[in-house]
């Protein structure tokens, strides 16, 4: 019989699995598996199971937010690559973005159905200094808004409570002075809002470039948003977005492997949705083909 090591975040979504945890169970053990199911007890405790337990199993899969994916990822990440076993997931965030862009059910049992009877696909991993992400790294404007709002909130009120949190933080907007490395390119100036990304959707928005995303090419699609010079270019650059145009001024939208940012102070980030540290200096590098997902 195959092995199979189930985590889940019991907190996620509302608690969304306590009605079908029973039901995903039956599902993966009909599927021919031996479950070791393990709910995670505190933030980073998924990806330490993993990275302990998952070489010793055929199939690991898990349940949660985008959040609880980043934690699982990056403990198969932190294993050599000929001993990580394929990875399954069952969407029960708020938002569930790269869930979403692969095109994985929303329903639980049919999700968990999706991983008995799916194929592995090779997707792309992010680095991050030395974390892992799944699909966005992002700084500046309303990124916060993920992780800043209390776990309590977003149980009651879904993805609701985000533009809440979002609406709160307009006032706390602020320009850092990037240096950005890009090949042999160096970039300086003014920026609002930076991301890197390898997804069709982030927050619970389609990107801009959703059409041009692949997620096993070996690149990473970056898109900044540079300070406006004075409140009169705010207007235009509402009126860019709005258009989609991201060869306007206020844009800089590339495709890239690695990445380096280099900032004038220490800047909070989020990784998939979650606090990823106060730096000075990032350097993300994208990790082909590093990870088998269910699909």
């Amino acid at each position: 019989m195959k092995k199979m090591l189930f985590v889940y975040n019991p907190h996620a979504g509302k608690a969304q699995i306590a009605g079908s945890l029973s039901d995903i169970l039956d599902i993966f053990t009909k599927g021919g598996y031996l479950v070791t199911s393990r709910p995670t007890l505190a933030v980073g405790d998924g990806s330490v199971v993993v990275r302990e337990l998952a070489a010793d199993y055929d199939l690991v899969a898990c349940s949660g937010g985008d959040g609880t994916l980043c934690e699982v990822v990056g403990g198969l990440m932190a294993l050599p690559a000929e001993n990580r076993p394929p990875l399954g997931y069952i969407p029960a965030g708020s938002t569930n973005d790269f869930a979403s862009t692969l095109g994985i059910p929303k329903d639980m049992r049919d999700a968990a159905k999706m991983i008995i009877s799916g194929i592995p696909f090779r997707c792309d991993i992010g680095s991050f200094n030395d974390k892992y992400f799944t699909y966005v790294a992002a700084f500046g404007a309303f990124t916060s808004v993920s992780y800043g709002t209390p776990q309590q909130i977003k149980n009651v009120l879904g993805h609701t409570a985000y533009l809440l949190e979002g609406a709160r933080q307009v006032g706390n907007i602020k320009p850092y002075r990037i240096k950005l490395e890009v090949g042999d390119k160096i970039i300086e100036d003014d920026f609002i809002f930076g991301m890197v990304s390898n997804a069709t959707q982030v927050g619970g928005i389609k990107t801009m470039s959703e059409l041009a995303i692949s997620l096993n090419d070996g690149l990473f699609e970056v898109f900044m948003v540079r300070a406006p010079k004075s409140i009169s270019d705010i207007p235009d650059m509402v009126s860019e977005a709005l258009r989609q145009d991201m060869n306007a001024k206020s844009f800089l939208n590339f495709k890239c492997t690695r990445a380096v940012f280099s900032f004038d102070r220490a800047v909070p980030w989020t990784i998939d949705g979650e606090f990823g540290g106060d730096c000075e200096r990032v350097e993300i590098k994208n990790m082909n083909n590093a990870l088998g997902i269910i699909v």
